[in-house]
């Protein structure tokens, strides 16, 4: 199977170059569902190109007759951030312009649906898969708004031109699929939303984060929160549904790297994942694997509470106990001492989920986080 290919300017530099991204997109036999994937939205965390490239490689090796709907697939998604160097080190998960973090800038439909409790009420006597076409539409031309807002004004950040471009192939998808990795080092693991845990079984990891609480206007949250919103308000009138919309970032490795097992993993959880949600005939069974989910709210992260070198830290994984140290810091106090040692305990049970690359930390920086 040969995919589309389309390439999209998405900026124009001062020096009069252009940056690009590229979707692949490879069409089965019916066009029932849509699945999309992206990577690299900040500049750091390059693991989920590999994925995709992986992913490529598998389904133009697919008859049409093995992919049912369509599946989009964007490598190096947020060219800007990725290009964002210092000295050797890539940066990328802030705009250098305002600040803002790149997977903070996201348009949510959510936000300005002030008729959702109305807009429910006139679906409630509708099958299902009516009323998720029906809000899909509501969505789609509330968006396009957004291009008017853009195309009239001469006001307009790069933020918005980028969110737009980037939103726009994926707003009428079914299932979303957001690869990163920690800025630093970490386990892989999932994010999941709640009511969407059963599903979170098929991407076949050990660990995700529930999430109970809201960066707010991230990629993930921004797809699908509106339609949350909307089963929420159709409970509330007595008719659960759940709409067969899902949305997931997937978290492999660490930042600057391509862990071959993490981009394993991910290739392998993404293929049964979709494979589960019936778009891919594969040869293999269909899995599902138990998955630990913490709530987002009960991660605990650990900060230096002294300047100074960090040694002793325990692993990425290891299972802790409160009491357990996790780390020491070798302080240099200049005060006219010998050097000390500070040890932090972990306060309660979990999994080292994620550690500060750099090793020497200024007081009040970060040092890890147990799930």
């Amino acid at each position: 199977m040969i995919p589309t290919i389309e390439t999209i300017a998405v900026r124009e530099m001062a020096s009069g170059d252009r940056t690009f991204i590229q979707v692949y997109k490879f069409q089965g036999l019916s066009a029932s569902k849509k699945a999309y994937l992206q990577a690299n939205l900040h500049g750091a965390e390059i693991v989920g190109n590999a994925i995709i490239q992986q992913l490529i490689e598998f389904l133009s090796h697919l008859d049409e007759s093995q992919l049912l709907g369509e599946i989009w697939l964007v490598p190096v998604c947020n060219p800007t951030s990725t290009n964002q160097r210092t000295h050797y080190f890539s940066t990328g998960r802030f705009n250098p312009s305002d600040g803002k973090d790149w997977n903070r800038i996201f348009w949510d439909h959510e936000k300005e649906c002030e008729d959702l409790t109305e807009f429910a009420k006139s679906q409630q006597d509708l099958d299902v898969s009516k009323i998720q076409q029906n809000y899909r539409q509501r969505i789609l031309a509330s968006f396009a708004q957004q291009l008017e807002a853009i195309q009239s004004s001469p006001f307009v950040p790069y933020n918005d031109y980028y969110r737009y471009q980037l939103q726009s192939l994926c707003l009428d998808a079914n299932y979303l699929i957001d690869i990163h990795s920690s800025s630093n080092q970490a386990i892989d693991y999932l994010y999941c939303f709640s009511s969407r845990e059963e599903s979170a079984k098929a991407f076949l990891l050990d660990y995700g984060l529930l999430m109970n609480e809201y960066d707010g206007d991230a990629f993930d949250e921004a797809f699908l929160k509106p339609w949350l919103a909307l089963e929420t308000e159709l409970a509330n009138l007595g008719k659960p549904v759940q709409f067969d919309v899902e949305s997931w970032t997937l978290e492999c490795g660490g930042g600057m790297q391509m862990q071959p097992e993490s981009v394993a993993k991910g290739v392998r959880g993404i293929q049964n994942y979709l494979a589960a949600k019936g778009m891919l005939k594969l040869e293999t069974p269909i899995q599902q694997q138990p998955i630990h989910l913490v709530p987002k709210n009960r991660l605990q992260r650990y900060y230096a509470p002294r300047g100074g070198m960090i040694q002793h830290r325990v692993g990425l994984g290891t299972e802790v106990k409160k009491g357990d140290r996790l780390y020491q810091i070798l302080c240099f106090n200049k005060i006219g001492k010998l050097p000390e040692t500070v040890d932090i305990y972990a306060i309660s049970d979990g999994v080292v989920l994620d550690i500060a690359t750099n090793q020497a930390a200024n007081q009040g920086e970060y040092v890890l986080t147990v799930m």
